[in-house]
């Protein structure tokens, strides 16, 4: 029977701007007890090593490094290639490396079922796949991939590294980049595993607390902030899209602020994180073509345009990973 802790160094990526969250740190969100960050270091208790890329990670036990990527908020591409430098001034290098977000709660079970699909030694050997990747069935037939929650041969990922940079691409890459020159095996685990929180509406969803005090009044405090962030944040875009529109004079269109935001969340992490601007950008002056040509509805137009940037973001995620049949 294979080992199920197999010879790995992790890498916890925590260095996103939280933006959807309104800048509060994921790492430090409360879910059971533990900060998210505590649950990810939890999830890789099996690795020789393991660092956390991100800006302020709080206390770490004593065998954990930390570093930046470089510049700062530059991506998870660059955030990896720093972890893999750090990794790599100990000495020895891991066959493999866990790639973790630290804003997936219940990951530790991917990661048990990730370990148990690996391989046998050698890593390198004929056939052997670069990644073993979490992926969620949603009804395709290859699932929702979730680069962020794998094992990937260390040689590899980092010959992947060094191909981007060579590229200038590095900064402000995508995880989804890197995976172009590797073979992935998917495995399917429980959606639940790779929930993740991008917003406030995630966080309820999962019962997570917006703080890191230890005693429930404190929680409960921080989690009626983070609800009354959210409700903060939802009116202050409310009234900026209708101070758009008058500006504009298109006081009579009728804006789903919901739906534009969701647009632009599955554009950064689809393509590359710049891309959601441009992809918002670009569709609402398709959805103006149409709608002012006659064709369509103003609505009817917008959702069109939605709908389109949508598939073309699932299309380039499924090539970029590399997904068999896609």
């Amino acid at each position: 029977m294979q080992d199920p802790l197999p010879h790995f160094d992790a890498l916890i990526l925590a260095g996103g701007r939280s933006s959807r969250l309104g800048g509060v740190p994921k790492q430090h969100l409360l879910f059971r007890g533990a900060t998210l960050l505590e649950r990810s270091l939890d999830a890789a208790s099996g690795a020789r090593r393991t660092v956390v890329v991100g800006p302020d990670p709080g206390r770490l036990p004593e065998t954990v490094l930390s570093c930046r990527e470089q510049p700062e908020f530059s991506g998870p591409a660059a955030a990896i290639a720093a972890g893999l430098e750090v990794l790599s001034r100990g000495g020895g290098e891991a066959q493999y490396t866990l790639v973790l977000a630290c804003d997936m709660p219940l990951v530790a079970d991917a990661v048990v079922r990730l370990s148990s699909a690996l391989p046998a030694e050698p890593a390198d050997g004929p056939g052997k796949p670069d990644v073993v990747m979490a992926a969620t069935d949603d009804g395709t037939p290859h699932g929702r991939a979730q680069p962020l929650a794998g094992f990937y041969r260390t040689a590899g990922l980092k010959n992947a590294v060094q191909d981007l940079a060579a590229r200038g691409a590095l900064i402000n890459g995508s995880v989804r980049s890197l995976l172009a020159s590797l073979d992935v095996q998917l495995v399917t685990v429980p959606a639940a595993a790779t929930a993740d929180v991008d917003t406030w509406d995630d966080a309820a969803a999962l019962g997570i607390a917006a703080g890191h005090q230890d005693d429930d009044q404190g929680r409960r405090s921080r989690s009626q902030l983070g609800r009354q962030f959210m409700k903060s944040q939802e009116e202050t875009l409310e009234e900026w899209c209708r101070s758009l529109l008058q500006a504009y004079e298109l006081e009579d269109v009728q804006v789903d602020v919901n739906a534009i935001l969701s647009l632009a969340g599955v554009a950064a992490h689809s393509v590359v994180r710049p891309a959601a601007p441009l992809t918002t950008f670009i569709a609402g002056y398709a959805a103006g073509l149409a709608s002012g040509a006659g064709r369509a509805t103003d609505a009817a137009s917008m959702d069109s345009a939605l709908a389109v940037a949508r598939s073309l973001a699932a299309d380039y995620d499924a090539e970029a990973a590399g997904t068999p049949g896609e």
